[in-house]
């Protein structure tokens, strides 16, 4: 189904007033209100599109698609980080607003719950068996991610995307291979 070019316009819009907005004065201090008058848009039509400023901001993160691709049980450990790197250096002030110092805190433990969820299914299809270990793990892999993500977008240092992935996976990747029996 597509969506209605009016629709997508006035959605991109709202997303944007909070991207500029949350990179202006912080995600807590902004106000559907100020949204409201920086999209241009009127209260009714942006309560028509969204149900108050955390949809807007979940629903920046919720048209990635890569986000929602099944797991795979063959190829490299973790595939979508490289592809999830480029897309937040393509996507850099996004990313920056949503996931950054000035972002919410909502986003980012949003963030790191579809993270775990993406990662608990891809080791469970590799034949991880649920246990305490695997929970562990999980949170391990996911925090390391989402800190090297946080901290690249910020600023606080300079690196590819390349880079990062081959950090992730020099970090992470021995333990996920002792839990998975070597595999």
């Amino acid at each position: 189904m597509t969506m209605d070019r009016r629709v997508r316009r006035t959605r991109q819009a709202v997303q944007r007033a909070l991207v500029d907005l949350t990179l202006e004065k912080g995600y807590e201090a902004v106000t559907v209100t100020d949204l409201i008058n920086r999209a241009d848009v009127g209260r009714s039509t942006f309560y028509a599109h969204f149900t108050d400023k955390q949809d807007v901001l979940l629903s920046n993160i919720a048209e990635i698609d890569f986000l929602h691709r099944p797991p795979s049980t063959s190829g490299e450990l973790f595939a979508f980080s490289l592809p999830m790197l480029e897309h937040a250096a393509e996507q850099q002030r996004l990313v920056k607003a949503l996931l950054g110092r000035r972002g919410g805190g909502v986003l980012v433990a949003r963030g790191e719950q579809m993270l775990a969820t993406m990662i608990r299914d891809e080791l469970t299809t590799r034949g991880a068996p649920a246990s305490p270990s695997l929970d562990l793990v999980v949170i391990c892999v996911a925090g390391a991610f989402m800190a090297l993500l946080r901290q690249w977008v910020d600023g606080d240092f300079t690196a590819t995307p390349t880079d990062l992935d081959t950090a992730f996976r020099t970090a992470v990747i021995p333990g996920v291979a002792a839990l998975l029996g070597g595999q």
